[in-house]
């Protein structure tokens, strides 16, 4: 059995990491509570939240006894977290009337503006410095984190003034930031497999605390974002706000 491999990394990045991760949770929740009217508001947060709260022990108690310490392919953190986290969220939310009336009313410009916790890839390019990731992996899945993350702010701009041609605009930088996601989650998945087939440098730091918070947390979050932005764009304009 391969074990992953321990790169060096600085207790201040872990410290700030573990800071700024929470950011896609309680960003989530805001944005879920924010399409519905009181008293179903507070209902729908409290509901993401006690998900989140479990969901995160869960990832918590996989990671602290071991589970996700082999190299494999896919890499086990992916086949225990990332992929069913993801199919929760595509083959169960997305089928339940929740999520229907989310879609209805919640604004476009706030599914665009919570993007911004993607600014959270720049621990890609932090990792990547401090040789804990490889370089071109940090530098391309940082980059492309960080400028849908920035761009982000503008477009929802645009979509709050409601100028230059802002749908079409929406529509580009979504499926912009969707690429990002996927691209940086298939080099993930390249390089765990190189590493095995030839021991070149994988991604192993990304299944270890607390940075495998990343991959359990943020693709099926961002992806499922991402879709339900396609799904809002299909709406009347008059519905955007």
């Amino acid at each position: 059995m391969n074990i992953l491999i321990e790169y060096p990394v600085p207790d201040w990045i872990k410290i700030l990491f573990l800071l700024a991760i929470p950011a896609p949770v309680i960003l989530t929740m805001f944005l879920a509570r924010s399409a519905f009217s009181r008293p179903g508001s507070t209902a729908v947060f409290n509901a993401v939240g006690a998900f989140f709260f479990m969901y995160v022990l869960y990832v918590v108690v996989m990671g602290s006894t071991g589970k996700f310490n082999s190299v494999s392919f896919p890499p086990k953190v992916l086949l225990l977290t990332t992929f069913p986290f993801a199919f929760f969220l595509f083959l169960f939310v997305a089928k339940t009337k929740w999520y229907k009336v989310f879609i209805e009313h919640v604004s476009l410009e706030r599914l665009v503006q919570v993007h911004v916790f993607r600014l959270i890839g720049g621990f890609f390019l932090i990792l990547s410095l401090y040789d804990a990731l490889p370089g071109w992996f940090g530098l391309i899945a940082g980059t492309g984190d960080v400028l849908t993350a920035i761009s982000g702010i503008w477009v929802s701009k645009l979509i709050r003034e409601k100028r230059l041609n802002f749908k079409k605009v929406t529509w580009v930088w979504n499926t912009f930031g969707l690429i990002d996601i996927l691209f940086t989650a298939v080099s993930a998945n390249v390089l765990t497999k190189l590493s095995i087939d030839s021991g070149i440098m994988g991604v192993d730091t990304l299944a270890m605390f607390p940075f495998y918070f990343i991959p359990a947390l943020a693709p099926p979050i961002i992806v499922f974002l991402h879709y339900s932005i396609y799904l809002k764009l299909k709406k009347p304009v008059e519905l955007f706000s």
